[in-house]
Protein backbone atom coordinates (compact mmCIF):
# COMPACT_ATOMS: atom_id res chain seq x y z
CA UNK A 1 0.00 0.00 0.00
CA UNK A 2 1.40 3.46 -0.87
CA UNK A 3 2.25 6.10 1.97
CA UNK A 4 -0.60 7.93 0.87
CA UNK A 5 -3.33 5.52 0.23
CA UNK A 6 -6.28 6.43 2.98
CA UNK A 7 -6.96 3.90 4.99
CA UNK A 8 -10.34 1.41 3.60
CA UNK A 9 -8.27 1.43 0.20
CA UNK A 10 -6.89 -1.88 0.93
CA UNK A 11 -8.16 -5.15 0.25
CA UNK A 12 -8.17 -6.09 3.75
CA UNK A 13 -8.92 -2.90 6.27
CA UNK A 14 -6.45 -3.09 9.12
CA UNK A 15 -8.27 -4.23 12.65
CA UNK A 16 -7.76 -0.71 14.29
CA UNK A 17 -9.88 0.25 11.04
CA UNK A 18 -12.80 -2.08 11.07
CA UNK A 19 -15.31 -0.39 13.67
CA UNK A 20 -15.50 2.86 11.37
CA UNK A 21 -17.17 2.46 7.86
CA UNK A 22 -15.65 4.15 5.18
CA UNK A 23 -18.07 6.89 5.02
CA UNK A 24 -16.90 7.83 8.38
CA UNK A 25 -13.42 7.41 7.29
CA UNK A 26 -13.54 9.62 3.77
CA UNK A 27 -14.92 12.45 6.10
CA UNK A 28 -12.64 12.26 8.54
CA UNK A 29 -9.45 12.15 6.18
CA UNK A 30 -11.55 14.57 3.03
CA UNK A 31 -9.25 18.01 4.54
CA UNK A 32 -6.10 16.45 5.67
CA UNK A 33 -5.54 15.21 2.21
CA UNK A 34 -5.49 19.39 1.12
CA UNK A 35 -3.78 20.43 4.13
CA UNK A 36 0.40 21.45 3.18
CA UNK A 37 1.49 19.92 6.26
CA UNK A 38 1.99 16.70 7.73
CA UNK A 39 -1.18 14.74 8.74
CA UNK A 40 -0.88 11.09 9.67
CA UNK A 41 -3.35 8.84 11.87
CA UNK A 42 -2.56 6.05 14.10
CA UNK A 43 -4.77 3.50 15.97
CA UNK A 44 -4.76 1.98 19.49
CA UNK A 45 -1.96 -0.24 18.46
CA UNK A 46 0.39 1.58 16.89
CA UNK A 47 -0.57 1.07 13.26
CA UNK A 48 -0.42 3.97 11.02
CA UNK A 49 -3.74 3.99 9.25
CA UNK A 50 -3.83 7.22 7.39
CA UNK A 51 -1.18 10.04 6.28
CA UNK A 52 -1.55 12.62 3.94
CA UNK A 53 0.44 13.30 1.12
CA UNK A 54 2.57 16.31 2.67
CA UNK A 55 3.45 13.39 5.15
CA UNK A 56 5.76 11.61 3.01
CA UNK A 57 9.22 12.92 4.11
CA UNK A 58 8.02 11.97 7.58
CA UNK A 59 7.10 8.56 6.37
CA UNK A 60 10.62 8.08 4.74
CA UNK A 61 12.21 9.80 8.17
CA UNK A 62 9.90 6.87 10.41
CA UNK A 63 10.77 4.03 7.78
CA UNK A 64 6.91 3.20 8.04
CA UNK A 65 4.30 3.12 5.30
CA UNK A 66 0.54 3.03 5.68
CA UNK A 67 -0.65 -0.25 7.41
CA UNK A 68 2.56 -0.74 9.08
CA UNK A 69 3.02 -0.46 13.03
CA UNK A 70 5.15 2.78 14.09
CA UNK A 71 8.46 1.95 15.62
CA UNK A 72 8.04 0.80 19.00
CA UNK A 73 10.61 3.75 20.00
CA UNK A 74 8.57 6.35 18.46
CA UNK A 75 4.96 5.41 19.99
CA UNK A 76 6.86 5.30 23.37
CA UNK A 77 7.94 9.37 22.89
CA UNK A 78 4.71 10.15 21.66
CA UNK A 79 2.88 8.44 24.31
CA UNK A 80 5.20 10.45 26.66
CA UNK A 81 4.26 14.10 25.05
CA UNK A 82 0.65 13.40 24.07
CA UNK A 83 -0.59 13.79 27.78
CA UNK A 84 1.38 16.82 28.09
CA UNK A 85 0.28 18.49 24.68
CA UNK A 86 4.32 18.33 23.70
CA UNK A 87 6.29 17.54 20.46
CA UNK A 88 8.66 14.60 18.87
CA UNK A 89 11.12 16.15 16.59
CA UNK A 90 11.92 13.98 13.52
CA UNK A 91 14.92 14.85 10.55
CA UNK A 92 15.08 13.35 7.21
CA UNK A 93 17.12 14.69 4.61
CA UNK A 94 18.53 17.77 6.50
CA UNK A 95 14.95 18.34 7.59
CA UNK A 96 13.51 18.45 10.99
CA UNK A 97 9.69 18.39 11.67
CA UNK A 98 7.94 18.63 14.88
CA UNK A 99 5.17 15.97 15.32
CA UNK A 100 2.57 16.25 17.60
CA UNK A 101 0.35 13.87 19.10
CA UNK A 102 -3.22 14.36 19.89
CA UNK A 103 -5.35 11.73 20.79
CA UNK A 104 -8.92 11.22 19.48
CA UNK A 105 -10.39 9.33 22.42
CA UNK A 106 -13.89 8.84 20.67
CA UNK A 107 -12.13 7.20 17.83
CA UNK A 108 -9.63 5.45 19.45
CA UNK A 109 -7.09 6.81 17.20
CA UNK A 110 -4.47 9.33 17.63
CA UNK A 111 -4.04 12.32 14.73
CA UNK A 112 -0.14 13.08 14.34
CA UNK A 113 -0.10 16.75 12.82
CA UNK A 114 3.62 17.50 11.31
CA UNK A 115 5.15 21.27 11.31
CA UNK A 116 8.72 21.42 9.28
CA UNK A 117 10.60 23.74 11.61
CA UNK A 118 13.75 23.80 9.58
CA UNK A 119 14.52 27.15 9.65
CA UNK A 120 13.53 27.52 14.01
CA UNK A 121 15.57 25.08 14.65
CA UNK A 122 17.84 26.84 12.72
CA UNK A 123 17.73 30.24 14.16
CA UNK A 124 17.71 29.06 17.47
CA UNK A 125 20.19 26.15 17.48
CA UNK A 126 23.01 27.23 15.39
CA UNK A 127 23.91 31.07 16.72
CA UNK A 128 25.19 29.40 19.84
CA UNK A 129 27.74 27.81 17.59
CA UNK A 130 28.61 31.29 15.77
CA UNK A 131 31.58 32.47 16.14
CA UNK A 132 30.53 35.89 15.31
CA UNK A 133 28.04 37.81 17.74
CA UNK A 134 24.49 37.04 17.46
CA UNK A 135 21.88 38.55 19.41
CA UNK A 136 17.58 38.40 19.08
CA UNK A 137 15.31 41.75 19.69
CA UNK A 138 11.60 41.73 19.91
CA UNK A 139 9.92 44.94 18.12
CA UNK A 140 9.90 47.33 21.14
CA UNK A 141 13.71 47.04 21.22
CA UNK A 142 14.41 44.03 24.63
CA UNK A 143 17.21 42.22 24.00
CA UNK A 144 15.47 38.45 24.37
CA UNK A 145 18.65 36.47 23.29
CA UNK A 146 22.76 36.47 22.53
CA UNK A 147 24.40 34.13 21.51
CA UNK A 148 28.09 33.34 23.94
CA UNK A 149 30.14 35.21 21.01
CA UNK A 150 28.04 38.42 21.87
CA UNK A 151 28.95 38.77 25.65
CA UNK A 152 31.93 41.58 24.54
CA UNK A 153 29.48 43.53 23.15
CA UNK A 154 26.60 43.55 25.22
CA UNK A 155 28.86 44.16 28.39
CA UNK A 156 30.19 47.08 26.68
CA UNK A 157 26.56 48.35 25.69
CA UNK A 158 25.25 47.66 29.21
CA UNK A 159 23.07 44.59 28.26
CA UNK A 160 21.36 41.87 29.76
CA UNK A 161 18.17 39.92 28.62
CA UNK A 162 15.05 41.31 28.87
CA UNK A 163 17.27 45.09 29.12
CA UNK A 164 16.24 47.81 26.30
CA UNK A 165 18.87 48.30 23.80
CA UNK A 166 19.65 52.16 23.56
CA UNK A 167 17.30 54.59 21.98
CA UNK A 168 19.76 55.32 19.33
CA UNK A 169 20.81 51.86 18.68
CA UNK A 170 17.31 50.68 18.84
CA UNK A 171 15.86 53.16 16.57
CA UNK A 172 18.56 52.41 13.54
CA UNK A 173 18.06 48.52 14.16
CA UNK A 174 14.54 48.58 13.91
CA UNK A 175 14.47 51.31 10.85
CA UNK A 176 16.99 48.92 8.87
CA UNK A 177 15.09 46.11 9.79
CA UNK A 178 12.13 47.30 8.00
CA UNK A 179 14.14 49.02 5.30
CA UNK A 180 14.04 47.67 1.96
CA UNK A 181 17.63 47.17 0.88
CA UNK A 182 18.92 46.68 4.77
CA UNK A 183 22.53 48.49 5.57
CA UNK A 184 24.64 47.25 8.50
CA UNK A 185 24.14 49.84 11.79
CA UNK A 186 28.03 50.44 13.46
CA UNK A 187 28.56 50.58 16.98
CA UNK A 188 31.74 51.21 19.42
CA UNK A 189 31.25 48.92 22.58
CA UNK A 190 34.16 48.13 24.55
CA UNK A 191 36.70 49.61 22.33
CA UNK A 192 35.85 47.38 19.84
CA UNK A 193 34.13 48.32 16.61
CA UNK A 194 31.19 46.11 15.27
CA UNK A 195 28.54 45.99 12.32
CA UNK A 196 25.10 45.05 13.05
CA UNK A 197 23.08 43.57 10.31
CA UNK A 198 19.26 43.49 11.53
CA UNK A 199 17.03 40.75 10.06
CA UNK A 200 13.70 40.31 10.68
CA UNK A 201 12.52 36.65 11.49
CA UNK A 202 8.38 37.78 10.91
CA UNK A 203 6.71 34.18 11.34
CA UNK A 204 8.21 34.32 15.11
CA UNK A 205 7.40 38.53 15.64
CA UNK A 206 11.82 39.04 16.09
CA UNK A 207 14.60 40.64 14.86
CA UNK A 208 17.95 38.60 14.66
CA UNK A 209 20.91 41.26 14.85
CA UNK A 210 24.07 39.35 13.36
CA UNK A 211 27.17 41.48 14.25
CA UNK A 212 30.74 41.60 12.50
CA UNK A 213 33.98 42.93 14.41
CA UNK A 214 34.93 45.11 12.15
CA UNK A 215 37.84 46.60 14.70
CA UNK A 216 40.43 45.57 12.16
CA UNK A 217 38.76 46.58 9.12
CA UNK A 218 38.14 49.91 10.67
CA UNK A 219 42.02 50.36 11.44
CA UNK A 220 42.83 49.26 7.70
CA UNK A 221 40.65 52.07 6.89
CA UNK A 222 42.33 54.69 9.24
CA UNK A 223 45.66 53.56 7.97
CA UNK A 224 44.82 53.80 4.38
CA UNK A 225 43.50 57.05 4.66
CA UNK A 226 47.06 58.67 6.30
CA UNK A 227 48.63 56.68 3.67
CA UNK A 228 46.61 58.33 1.47
CA UNK A 229 47.04 61.28 2.75
CA UNK A 230 51.26 61.17 2.91
CA UNK A 231 50.42 60.25 -0.52
CA UNK A 232 48.68 62.98 -1.74
CA UNK A 233 51.19 65.38 0.01
CA UNK A 234 53.50 64.11 -2.45
CA UNK A 235 51.98 63.12 -5.56
CA UNK A 236 49.02 65.00 -7.06
CA UNK A 237 45.72 62.89 -7.06
CA UNK A 238 45.33 61.38 -10.48
CA UNK A 239 49.18 60.74 -10.11
CA UNK A 240 48.71 59.29 -7.64
CA UNK A 241 45.41 56.97 -8.42
CA UNK A 242 47.60 55.64 -11.71
CA UNK A 243 50.80 54.28 -8.96
CA UNK A 244 47.66 52.52 -7.18
CA UNK A 245 46.42 50.93 -10.28
CA UNK A 246 49.72 49.76 -10.95
CA UNK A 247 51.15 52.01 -13.61
CA UNK A 248 54.70 51.65 -13.37
CA UNK A 249 56.22 54.52 -15.74
CA UNK A 250 54.50 57.34 -15.50
CA UNK A 251 55.65 60.08 -18.21
CA UNK A 252 53.13 62.40 -19.86
CA UNK A 253 53.64 65.28 -22.05
CA UNK A 254 51.37 68.40 -21.48
CA UNK A 255 51.57 71.55 -24.35
CA UNK A 256 49.82 74.20 -22.26
CA UNK A 257 50.46 74.35 -18.03
CA UNK A 258 51.02 77.38 -16.02
CA UNK A 259 53.96 77.18 -13.50
CA UNK A 260 54.57 79.22 -10.14
CA UNK A 261 57.72 79.59 -8.28
CA UNK A 262 57.66 81.00 -4.75
CA UNK A 263 60.73 81.62 -2.75
CA UNK A 264 61.18 83.25 0.72
CA UNK A 265 63.24 86.30 0.82
CA UNK A 266 66.80 85.96 2.46
CA UNK A 267 65.38 82.52 4.00
CA UNK A 268 69.11 81.60 4.67
CA UNK A 269 69.73 84.70 6.93
CA UNK A 270 66.55 84.20 8.71
CA UNK A 271 67.21 80.47 9.53
CA UNK A 272 70.35 81.24 11.02
CA UNK A 273 68.67 82.89 13.68
CA UNK A 274 65.80 81.12 14.54
CA UNK A 275 65.65 77.34 16.32
CA UNK A 276 64.45 74.45 14.21
CA UNK A 277 61.35 73.78 16.00
CA UNK A 278 60.40 77.55 14.97
CA UNK A 279 61.46 77.23 11.73
CA UNK A 280 59.68 74.13 10.53
CA UNK A 281 56.95 75.77 12.36
CA UNK A 282 56.69 78.90 10.50
CA UNK A 283 57.42 77.07 6.87
CA UNK A 284 54.71 74.57 7.77
CA UNK A 285 52.37 77.08 8.64
CA UNK A 286 53.12 79.11 5.61
CA UNK A 287 53.35 76.36 3.18
CA UNK A 288 49.86 75.18 4.71
CA UNK A 289 48.26 78.45 4.24
CA UNK A 290 49.79 77.43 0.20
CA UNK A 291 47.94 74.32 0.16
CA UNK A 292 44.65 75.90 1.03
CA UNK A 293 45.08 78.15 -1.91
CA UNK A 294 45.77 76.06 -4.62
CA UNK A 295 43.00 73.79 -3.55
CA UNK A 296 40.79 76.55 -3.93
CA UNK A 297 42.04 77.70 -7.40
CA UNK A 298 41.96 74.28 -8.28
CA UNK A 299 45.53 74.20 -8.79
CA UNK A 300 48.77 70.98 -7.98
CA UNK A 301 51.26 71.37 -5.82
CA UNK A 302 54.15 70.12 -6.99
CA UNK A 303 56.99 70.07 -3.96
CA UNK A 304 58.55 72.28 -1.91
CA UNK A 305 62.07 72.27 -1.95
CA UNK A 306 62.83 73.99 1.55
CA UNK A 307 61.79 77.23 1.21
CA UNK A 308 60.47 76.97 -2.59
CA UNK A 309 57.29 76.25 -3.07
CA UNK A 310 56.05 75.38 -7.14
CA UNK A 311 52.71 75.00 -8.15
CA UNK A 312 51.22 74.10 -11.42
CA UNK A 313 47.87 74.11 -13.33
CA UNK A 314 46.43 72.82 -16.42
CA UNK A 315 47.66 68.98 -15.76
CA UNK A 316 44.79 67.51 -14.07
CA UNK A 317 41.13 68.28 -14.48
CA UNK A 318 39.42 70.08 -17.38
CA UNK A 319 40.33 73.99 -15.76
CA UNK A 320 41.46 75.56 -19.22
CA UNK A 321 42.28 79.03 -17.58
CA UNK A 322 44.90 77.59 -15.49
CA UNK A 323 46.65 80.99 -16.26
CA UNK A 324 44.79 83.63 -14.79
CA UNK A 325 43.92 81.22 -11.43
CA UNK A 326 47.57 81.14 -11.03
CA UNK A 327 48.07 84.53 -11.30
CA UNK A 328 44.88 85.24 -8.64
CA UNK A 329 46.58 82.77 -6.16
CA UNK A 330 49.94 84.63 -6.27
CA UNK A 331 48.33 87.48 -5.70
CA UNK A 332 46.95 86.19 -2.75
CA UNK A 333 50.05 84.44 -1.59
CA UNK A 334 51.06 87.84 0.47
CA UNK A 335 47.58 88.39 1.97
CA UNK A 336 47.80 84.63 3.49
CA UNK A 337 51.50 85.28 4.78
CA UNK A 338 50.72 88.55 6.31
CA UNK A 339 47.60 86.62 8.01
CA UNK A 340 50.41 84.53 9.90
CA UNK A 341 51.69 85.77 13.25
CA UNK A 342 54.89 84.19 13.21
CA UNK A 343 55.30 84.78 9.69
CA UNK A 344 54.22 88.92 9.88
CA UNK A 345 56.50 88.87 12.98
CA UNK A 346 59.68 87.98 11.55
CA UNK A 347 59.38 90.02 8.38
CA UNK A 348 58.61 87.03 5.54
CA UNK A 349 58.30 88.13 2.10
CA UNK A 350 58.29 86.15 -1.47
CA UNK A 351 59.34 86.29 -4.64
CA UNK A 352 57.46 84.86 -7.44
CA UNK A 353 57.55 83.66 -10.66
CA UNK A 354 54.86 82.67 -13.15
CA UNK A 355 55.30 81.54 -16.75
CA UNK A 356 53.54 79.19 -18.87
CA UNK A 357 53.89 76.79 -21.80
CA UNK A 358 54.71 73.15 -22.84
CA UNK A 359 56.80 70.44 -20.04
CA UNK A 360 57.13 67.28 -19.19
CA UNK A 361 55.85 65.69 -16.08
CA UNK A 362 56.12 61.95 -14.47
CA UNK A 363 57.30 60.18 -11.19
CA UNK A 364 61.36 59.42 -10.61
CA UNK A 365 62.53 56.87 -8.18
CA UNK A 366 61.59 53.37 -6.40
CA UNK A 367 62.12 54.14 -2.28
CA UNK A 368 61.70 57.96 -2.08
CA UNK A 369 60.04 58.81 -5.61
CA UNK A 370 58.59 62.06 -6.32
CA UNK A 371 56.57 63.55 -9.22
CA UNK A 372 58.44 66.34 -10.85
CA UNK A 373 58.27 68.71 -13.92
CA UNK A 374 60.88 69.28 -16.57
CA UNK A 375 61.25 71.75 -19.63
CA UNK A 376 62.34 74.87 -20.24
CA UNK A 377 59.19 76.42 -18.78
CA UNK A 378 59.91 75.46 -15.92
CA UNK A 379 63.14 76.44 -16.29
CA UNK A 380 61.87 80.45 -17.13
CA UNK A 381 59.23 80.05 -14.30
CA UNK A 382 62.25 79.55 -11.96
CA UNK A 383 64.00 82.29 -13.61
CA UNK A 384 61.41 84.64 -13.43
CA UNK A 385 60.87 84.13 -9.57
CA UNK A 386 64.95 84.42 -9.02
CA UNK A 387 65.31 87.43 -10.76
CA UNK A 388 62.45 88.92 -9.05
CA UNK A 389 61.72 91.53 -6.87
CA UNK A 390 60.81 90.83 -2.76
CA UNK A 391 57.28 90.92 -2.22
CA UNK A 392 55.94 90.97 -5.88
CA UNK A 393 55.02 88.47 -8.72
CA UNK A 394 57.07 88.52 -11.93
CA UNK A 395 55.33 87.19 -14.96
CA UNK A 396 56.78 86.25 -18.41
CA UNK A 397 55.32 88.10 -21.99
CA UNK A 398 53.28 84.49 -22.56
CA UNK A 399 51.51 85.10 -19.07
CA UNK A 400 50.70 88.69 -20.04
CA UNK A 401 49.07 87.67 -23.40
CA UNK A 402 46.53 85.76 -21.26
CA UNK A 403 45.41 87.83 -18.55
CA UNK A 404 45.71 91.34 -20.45
CA UNK A 405 42.62 93.37 -19.45
CA UNK A 406 41.69 91.49 -15.71
CA UNK A 407 44.99 92.28 -14.34
CA UNK A 408 46.95 95.09 -14.15
CA UNK A 409 50.41 95.40 -14.88
CA UNK A 410 53.89 96.60 -14.97
CA UNK A 411 56.25 96.54 -17.63
CA UNK A 412 59.54 96.18 -15.87
CA UNK A 413 61.78 95.64 -19.12
CA UNK A 414 64.00 93.62 -20.20
CA UNK A 415 65.93 91.20 -17.64
CA UNK A 416 68.93 88.61 -18.73
CA UNK A 417 67.69 84.90 -17.83
CA UNK A 418 70.65 82.27 -18.38
CA UNK A 419 70.11 80.85 -21.42
CA UNK A 420 67.43 82.82 -22.80
CA UNK A 421 69.32 86.23 -23.04
CA UNK A 422 67.23 88.89 -22.51
CA UNK A 423 63.52 89.13 -22.05
CA UNK A 424 60.65 91.15 -21.72
CA UNK A 425 59.46 90.88 -17.71
CA UNK A 426 56.30 92.04 -15.86
CA UNK A 427 55.46 92.97 -12.10
CA UNK A 428 51.39 92.05 -10.72
CA UNK A 429 49.62 94.91 -9.66
CA UNK A 430 46.79 94.07 -6.57
CA UNK A 431 43.97 94.53 -8.70
CA UNK A 432 40.73 94.33 -5.31
CA UNK A 433 37.61 92.09 -6.23
CA UNK A 434 38.33 91.03 -9.77
CA UNK A 435 41.16 88.09 -7.90
CA UNK A 436 37.72 86.30 -6.67
CA UNK A 437 36.71 85.00 -10.04
CA UNK A 438 38.99 82.18 -10.39
CA UNK A 439 39.13 81.28 -7.00
CA UNK A 440 36.23 78.76 -7.82
CA UNK A 441 37.92 75.31 -6.83
CA UNK A 442 38.53 72.24 -9.20
CA UNK A 443 35.75 71.76 -11.71
CA UNK A 444 32.80 69.01 -10.73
Amino acid sequence: MAATDPPGSAEEPHPGAARLTGEQIRSINRFPDDNPNPVMRYDADGHLIYANPASAPVLHAIGTRVGERLPPELIARLEAVATQHGFVEQAWQNRTYALWPVPIRDLDFTNLYGTDVTAERAIVKFPDQNPNPVMRIDWSGTLVYANPASRGLATGLGLAIGSALPGDLRDALLEQASAPDRSAVEVESGGRSYALLPVDVPEFGFINVYGTDVTAVKERERLAQENEHLLLNILPAPIAQRLRAGERLIADRFEDVTLMFADIVDFTRLSASMAPDELVGVLNAVFSAFDALAERFGLDKVKTIGDAYMVVGGMSGDITDHTPRMVAMALELHHAVRRIEAAGRLGIRFRVGIHCGPVVAGVIGRTKFIYDVWGDTVNVASRMESLGMPGRVQVTQQVVDRIRGSFSIEDRGLIEVKGKGSIPAYLLVERGALSSVWARGRPS
